[in-house]
Order: C-alpha cells, then sequence, then structure tokens
C-alpha cells in the first residue's frame, strides 16, 4: 500500500500543498489534472527521487523519509519507473536501455539480464529491437522500450509519466491495454499520470485529481465520471469552459 500524508514541497513556490493519498496494493491509479499541478512532482517523491518539505511517505510499512542512502537504494529496486520523455540513452542500444537497472540495482549473470530483456521486447511487441538505437524508433516504439525497461526488473510498484504522450489514439490505446495487462500478470500498484483521459479511463481502478498542488478529488474511476465537482467534471468530460 502507498501512503501519502499531508505532503508538501516547493521549488521557490508551492508544488504540492498538504497532500494526502492512499493507493492500495494492487490497485491501477489515475492521476490526473491540468498542467503543474504537481503530479509528476508526486511520482519522484514516491520513487525516492526527491524529499518532501513536509509530510510522510510510506510504502508497503516503509516511511521513505526514515530510510538511510543505502537503505533507499534497496528501496528502490522494487520501484519501476517511465518517465515523461521515455529518458531512453541515445548512445545505448534498446537491449542496453533496458537492461539499465538490472545492470545498476542487481548483480545479476549477463545471461539472465539477457533473457529478461528478450522477455520483455516479447511481451512489449519488439522482439528483435534489441540491437537497434533509440533514434531509429517510432515514438510508439520507444514507448513500448521505456515500458520494458520500467517492468524488467519485476517491481511490485510501477509509476508512468505521461505513457502515451505524443501518440495517436490507436496507439495509445495499444499502450494503455498493454499496461493493464502487465499490472494485472504481475499484480503490481500503478499509479500512472496521463493527459489522454479517454483512454486512461478505460484501464483505471481508482482515480485522483490534482489541482494547485492539492489533491481534490480521490475515488473510484465510475465515480470520477459521476463527480459533480465543476473542476473535476470540466477536467473528466473535456468541457472547454469552466472553473479551471
Amino acid at each position: 500500500m502507498i501512503r501519502v500524508e499531508a505532503v508538501s514541497k516547493h521549488f521557490g513556490r508551492p508544488v504540492l500543498r498538504g497532500v494526502d493519498l492512499t493507493v492500495p496494493k494492487g490497485c491501477l491509479y489515475g492521476l490526473i489534472g491540468p498542467g503543474a499541478a504537481g503530479k509528476s512532482v508526486l511520482l519522484k517523491l514516491l520513487a525516492g527521487l526527491e524529499q518532501p518539505d513536509s509530510g510522510r511517505i510510506q510504502i508497503d510499512g516503509q516511511e521513505l523519509g526514515q530510510l538511510t542512502e543505502l537503505e533507499l537504494q534497496d528501496f528502490r529496486k522494487r520501484i519501476g519507473m517511465l518517465f515523461q520523455n521515455n529518458a531512453l540513452f541515445d548512445f545505448m542500444t534498446v537491449a542496453d536501455n533496458i537492461a539499465f537497472p538490472l545492470r545498476r540495482l542487481f548483480q545479476l549473470a549477463e545471461s539472465e539480464i539477457a533473457a529478461r530483456v528478450e522477455e520483455r521486447l516479447r511481451v512489449v511487441s519488439l522482439p528483435g529491437f534489441g540491437a537497434r538505437l533509440p533514434a531509429g524508433l517510432s515514438g510508439g516504439q520507444k514507448k513500448r522500450v521505456g515500458v520494458a525497461r520500467a517492468t524488467v526488473s519485476g517491481a511490485p510498484i510501477v509509476l508512468y509519466d505521461e505513457p502515451a504522450a505524443g501518440l495517436d489514439p490507436v496507439t495509445s490505446q495499444k499502450i494503455f491495454d498493454l499496461l493493464r495487462a502487465e499490472q494485472r500478470a504481475a499484480g503490481a500498484t500503478v499509479i500512472m499520470v496521463s493527459s489522454d483521459l479517454d483512454r486512461l479511463l478505460t484501464v483505471t481502478d481508482r482515480v485522483g485529481m490534482m489541482l494547485g498542488g492539492r489533491l481534490i478529488f480521490d475515488g473510484t474511476t465510475e465515480e470520477a465520471r459521476a463527480s459533480t465537482d465543476p473542476y473535476v467534471h470540466q477536467f473528466v468530460h473535456g468541457i472547454p469552459e469552466g472553473p479551471l
């Protein structure tokens, strides 16, 4: 279970303002909201890449703020993350990009790493792409490589930041369907930030909406669709005029 309690973060200005959030184990949670609402910053806090200025983050009973640097490094083995811009290394092959977290965080034989990479490439429908460089891939293929890297370690918690950004609707739906299938197969707890609400809401169990650094809504996907809160209603249903 992921539990966020009264978390605030400043970068010269308030970015997160007393956020409270609970994500049950095995849930696929969609985090929505307009730009600069604090969604990506919250993901970085959950991954242990940033520390909150105040408040607490507990993941499976561990309070991140109380971990030593060595303990934090061990904790990161349990987190998979897809960054908003994919964050693929241009100078590395697809296979080396996917293998990067395994080589950095785990002590595994190269034969096992190669086997895991090949298995992930098959799962994301990119068999035989291991020797290619990211520059030769389409946008959708880069996203799939990012998904393969985020899931290659079998982490019980996976964070996705805009997994379908810049993709056409058909490719976007394929990515979301892939992420949902992966989540179900692994039983992972997933938090997904996306602006593609039409497709995001086809795969989520629960949804949270952030606005101005605060979590203003938390509920099931059905509750989000039916919400009468003016901000949530406008954002979920894509109404151009309203309070946002």
